[in-house]
Order: structure tokens, then C-alpha cells, then sequence
């Protein structure tokens, strides 16, 4: 990408940039008492996770493992456990092997690129943690960055997905990058495009920097940048509720799964040792949908009688009583939820009408 006339007014830029941040930043609490630990935990929660879902987790997180050497310290099951509910448990993970690896060393690196030889960081992540933490010059380019400058220069050049987009736009970025607030620079431009120059409708009026603004100036801000739709793909998968004893019947991936390992969710027929079609004829308990990436997965929930073979390692008999003590995933501890939630609804209900029964047949 060639430089843009954008540059030749980056001095400004800047200064209305982070005038703007300073007054109007959002109080997010790695940003009060900030460190170089805390920038590295926000940091890997808000992969792929919008911020006003990480901000119960982060502090927790903090409470519970409140810097490298105790995380570093913690078991794979704890980590798994304060994760839980934010998806992507690779990062979780990779988070743990990080902290286990700085706790080690007796110099934290200073450079992004010895960042990201560290697991888990990528570019991105190895320029925000060293830029915010650490004060070095290293632009970050994220969605949100992204948007606001094929905005700012108008560039309507076809981009095959969001990786190539900041491929593209990282060496404008650097351009404009404050060399005096590396840090400072790049979580405004987070801020502004988390806030004001949003996806849809965004706040004109209230932006900073819109004196020099092309796509403003063009009238449709709103047509860049200029990514390939994805293509969703919708898939079903068939769920088992096998409860036995009071106990219900769960899958737990292995170590080595790549998505999910050590997680639980209820189990699906193979899993479980069932066939399909004993599943689908017990009775519906829910069918819900989630998104995961570029799928849109529909799983429906059936009671089904026990499996008669002994279950696999990979599958475990939990009680009730013990389901909050397990790491399940996000969706499946909400389903589990609900299905429970229902049957004691049922049966508090349930309750009074008998009661109301036998107090008419007692007074007849």
C-alpha cells in the first residue's frame, strides 16, 4: 500500500487522537494500576472476545492468579476452570505455558519479535503487550484499526479476509504511529473504533479525527474496508442426556484435542455408545444455535436411556451435585442450566396444585 495523504497530516492526527483518549477512555481495569501481567491477560482474553463479556473473567482472573509466578504455579484444571464460558480454551492454554515460561526467565523480553516466539502471540498480541506495557514502537492492527483507516483514506481495495487486511494496512499504520505514546496510540485506536467508528452507523459527529476523514468526505463510511463475505456453513449435531442415579453422563475431551481438551459437554450418540436414532426418538429437553467461527451449529438435547456397555476414559458418570465443580464448556454449562432449571420450575409447581387438591378432597 502506497503512503496516503493521510500521513502528511499525522501530527495532528495524533494529537486530536490522544487528546480524545484521554478524556474519554473507558475505566477498564487493566488500565488502572496497569502492568505488564495484566496487559498480557487482557490481552489474550480479548482475542476474538468482545470487552464487556472478558471484564467479569479479568477480575476474577486477577483475584484469583494475580501474576506470572502464580499462574505459572496454577494446575491445567484451575486454569480451565477460571476460563470457562470464554471459548477458544487454546488461549487459555497457551496463556498458562506463557506465564510458566516468563516466570522462568530472568529477563522479560522487550522486543515483539522475541514476543512472539512466546506461545500463543501472534503479531498482533506481541505488539500491544510490548507497546502498552512496555513503551516500544510497534503499531497494532486489529479489526477495529483497520476499519478506521481504510475509512480515513477511503480504500476500497478487496480484501480476501481480515488477516490480509491488516497485512495491507500495517505499514500505514506504523506511519501514524506515536513514537512519544506508542502504547497510548494504539489503545485509542482500539477505543475509537470499538466505540465511535463502528461496523454500522458510525458516530461521525463525535469523531476525533473526521477533519480528515475520506470516506466521511465521500458520504458512506460505511462502504470500507472492503472484506469477502464469509461463507457460513450450518451443521447439526445430536446431543445425549443419559442421567442415571442421579448422575448424568458426560464426554470430557482428551489432551491433544485441539479445541476443547479437558472440557466436558454432554455427549454426543457415538460418544455416549448409542445410535442415533435410539437418541432422536427420547424426548427433546432444548435445541439451541450457537456460531463458532464460520459455522452455525444447531445441537439438539434428547433424554436417553443409559448406555448398557461400561463408558470409555473419555466419558464420566458426574452428580448433579458436582456439576459446578467441573470445567464445561460455555453453551453446554447454560443448557445443562436450563434443562435443570426447567425441571425444578416443573415440579415447584407442581407442588401446590396437589396440595390444593388434597385440601378439597379433605374439605368435601
Amino acid at each position: 500500500m502506497p503512503s496516503s495523504p493521510l500521513v502528511t497530516h499525522r501530527t495532528a492526527f495524533r494529537k486530536a487522537l490522544l487528546a480524545w483518549y484521554d478524556e474519554r477512555r473507558r475505566d477498564l481495569p487493566w488500565r488502572t494500576a496497569p502492568s505488564l501481567y495484566k496487559t498480557v491477560v487482557s490481552e489474550f482474553m480479548l482475542q476474538q472476545t468482545q470487552v464487556k463479556t472478558a471484564l467479569p473473567y479479568f477480575d476474577r482472573w486477577i483475584r484469583e492468579l494475580p501474576d506470572f509466578a502464580s499462574l505459572a504455579a496454577a494446575s491445567e484444571e484451575r486454569v480451565l476452570k477460571l476460563w470457562e464460558g470464554l471459548g477458544y480454551y487454546s488461549r487459555a492454554r497457551n496463556l498458562h505455558r506463557l506465564g510458566k515460561a516468563v516466570a522462568s526467565m530472568k529477563f522479560v523480553p522487550a522486543t515483539a519479535a522475541a514476543w512472539r516466539e512466546l506461545p500463543g502471540v501472534g503479531p498482533y498480541t506481541a505488539a500491544a503487550i510490548t507497546s502498552i506495557a512496555l513503551g516500544a514502537r510497534e503499531a497494532c492492527v486489529d479489526g477495529n484499526v483497520v476499519r478506521i483507516l481504510a475509512r480515513l483514506t477511503a480504500d476500497d481495495t478487496a480484501q480476501r479476509d481480515g488477516s490480509s487486511a491488516a497485512k495491507a494496512f500495517a505499514p500505514l499504520a506504523t506511519e501514524m504511529l506515536n513514537p512519544d505514546r506508542p502504547g497510548d496510540h494504539n489503545q485509542a485506536m482500539m477505543e475509537l473504533g470499538a466505540t465511535v467508528c463502528v461496523r454500522h452507523s458510525p458516530q461521525c459527529l463525535l469523531c476525533p479525527v473526521s477533519a480528515w476523514c475520506a470516506g466521511r468526505a465521500a458520504g458512506d463510511p460505511e462502504r470500507f474496508p472492503r472484506l469477502a463475505s464469509k461463507s457460513i456453513e450450518r451443521t447439526e449435531v445430536l446431543r445425549a442426556w443419559c442421567e442415571h442415579e442421579g448422575r448424568l453422563l458426560l464426554h470430557r475431551a482428551r489432551q491433544g484435542s485441539r479445541r476443547l481438551a479437558g472440557i466436558h459437554e454432554l455427549p454426543t450418540p457415538e460418544q455416549a455408545g448409542l445410535t442415533a436414532g435410539a437418541v432422536r426418538a427420547g424426548p427433546l429437553l432444548a435445541r439451541r444455535t450457537r456460531g463458532i467461527t464460520r459455522f452455525h451449529v444447531t445441537e439438539s438435547i434428547h433424554a436417553a436411556a443409559a448406555p448398557e456397555m461400561p463408558p470409555a476414559d473419555d466419558l464420566a458418570w458426574i452428580p448433579l451435585a458436582e456439576i459446578d465443580t467441573i470445567s464445561l464448556s460455555g453453551p453446554h454449562r447454560r443448557w445443562i442450566a436450563e434443562i435443570l432449571g426447567t425441571r425444578t420450575q416443573a415440579t415447584s409447581a407442581k407442588q401446590p396444585a396437589e396440595g390444593r387438591s388434597r385440601r378439597r378432597s379433605k374439605s368435601a
